[in-house]
């Protein structure tokens, strides 16, 4: 029973710990990145659609992101997402058959900003696996009556480990955003 709780915590914890690092892969930084606009949905006849879903998404230069659609009649809804996406700042153009992004430079203040984005992203993951943590701990705590005191001591200290482990994977994901935010 000890060893299903951990094991599905440390699931969980594993889950969190992806879930935040692709979260980190949406906030822009001076290249352009195919990532950026995974979460990206468009308006197509009615329903909201992912656009990875509904284009093709080439990188052929650093700062440019070309979205070849795989229906034309949906380069203006693309286009008009795009604008309105959050936290991204591109100005996309619509040639008729493609449409092209190019990311503007970041300036110093912009980079800061993203920079405390991504620590408030870290921060929710963190607390995100500690909750995680907190209902482990109460579904051993469930245990107590059916397993001894030094079992129970010992998985909880293999949760505490597991849970320092996850929060140190979420602090090393950050640290590296946030040097790939502020290299200019």
């Amino acid at each position: 029973m000890i060893a299903d709780v951990l094991t599905d915590a440390g699931s969980r914890m594993d889950r969190a710990v992806e879930a935040a690092k692709d979260d980190f892969a949406t906030v822009r930084t001076g290249r352009a990145n195919p990532q950026l606009f995974q979460r990206i949905m468009v308006d197509y006849y009615g329903s909201p659609t992912p656009l990875a879903q509904l284009a093709s998404l080439n990188n052929p230069e650093a700062r440019t992101l070309v979205i070849n659609p795989y229906d034309k009649s949906a380069l203006k809804a693309i286009e008009q997402a795009i604008r309105d996406a959050p936290n991204l700042g591109a100005n996309p153009t619509n040639d008729g058959t493609i449409v092209r992004v190019t990311m503007p430079e970041l300036t110093e203040e912009r980079r800061k900003e993203f920079v405390k984005l991504v620590r408030t992203k870290g921060e929710d993951a963190k607390v995100h696996v500690r909750g995680i943590r907190r209902k482990a701990k109460d579904d051993l705590d469930a245990l107590k009556s059916d397993t001894g005191e030094d079992e129970l001591a010992r998985a909880e200290k293999e949760l505490d480990a597991l849970t320092r482990a996850h929060v140190d994977q979420i602090d090393e994901a950050l640290k590296r955003k946030e040097a790939e935010l502020l290299e200019v």
